[in-house]
């Protein structure tokens, strides 16, 4: 099923691994610790547009934001006029209820890609996708101040060593990129959510709930579930660019409306020591 999105993302992780191993050595870790960032940063550039129409929409649909309410209060008991009204709005103001879910869908199955594609260099693989059989050797050998990169945290004791780590290298570069991977999440939320005005107090709600348990599901995942470091290296890239990217885009979209809006003429007042003209 996911091999429409295996192929591509397995193509520029072998892509950017060609290029940083000729630099550096195809075996090292860091060639492929690099590989696995620039592919994050390459597929999030493609989505640079998306998240700025998300950006954009969120802005006009926060400045129905008051109109919203009054129809609330409107038509509160008569639901499907509700949202019929509310749509209709929408369609008027150009503005859509799910046009901030575009970007997360789109990574949704990149994410899977990459954690299947990671999962799929086990020992004795011929192939793994565009790799062949070295490819798989290579990111096998590879590490991380000791801890495999396609092996994970809570990994029985017996298969780290067979893999030559142990659960010590493994919590120590794991926990790190956890907690930041983990912060980086907690401020790109808390600062969207500071952003958001006159929002529906259910939303806010629920918002400011999934600012904590995001995080703290990240952290979950990680120590509990079979999260490769390499997987936690892409949480930790994808989330860093986001966070940086909130900034640039936001003042962009600040930049824009702030160009929009006409100034207001400036009152024109008599000179120093003038006497003010009678009508």
């Amino acid at each position: 099923m996911f091999d429409i999105f295996l192929y591509p993302v397995s193509a520029i992780l072998w892509f950017w691994h060609t290029v940083f191993g000729a630099l550096l050595s195809p075996d090292s870790g860091a060639a492929w610790v690099l590989a696995i960032v620039f592919l994050v940063f390459s597929i999030r550039t493609l989505l640079v547009r998306p998240a700025l129409g998300q950006l954009r929409a969120g802005r006009r649909t926060q400045k129905l934001a008051p109109r919203m309410k009054k129809i609330r209060e409107k038509y509160g008991k008569d639901r499907r006029r509700m949202a019929q009204e509310i749509q209709k709005l929408h369609a008027d103001h150009g503005t859509s209820p799910f046009s901030g879910c575009l970007p997360a869908l789109l990574q949704i199955p990149v994410f899977l890609s990459l954690y299947w594609v990671l999962r799929d260099f086990t020992p004795g693989a011929t192939a793994n996708h565009v790799f062949d059989q070295a490819g798989v050797t290579s990111f096998l050998n590879a590490d991380l101040f000791g801890a495999k990169l396609g092996n994970w945290v809570s990994q029985p004791v017996a298969e780290l060593a067979a893999f030559g780590t142990d659960k010590a290298h493994m919590l120590a570069v794991g926990i790190p990129l956890m907690l930041i991977a983990s912060a980086a999440t907690f401020l790109s939320m808390r600062m969207s959510l500071k952003r958001q005005v006159d929002v529906n107090p259910q939303v806010a709600g629920i918002s400011k709930a999934m600012m904590y348990l995001a995080p703290a599901g990240m952290l979950g995942s990680g120590l509990f579930f079979p999260v490769p470091i390499g997987v936690l290296l892409y949480f930790l890239a994808s989330n860093v660019w986001t966070f940086g990217q909130q900034h640039v885009l936001t003042a962009k979209v600040d930049r824009e409306e702030a160009a929009a809006t006409p100034e207001k003429p400036k009152a024109v007042g008599p000179r120093p020591g003038q006497k003010p003209e009678r009508r």
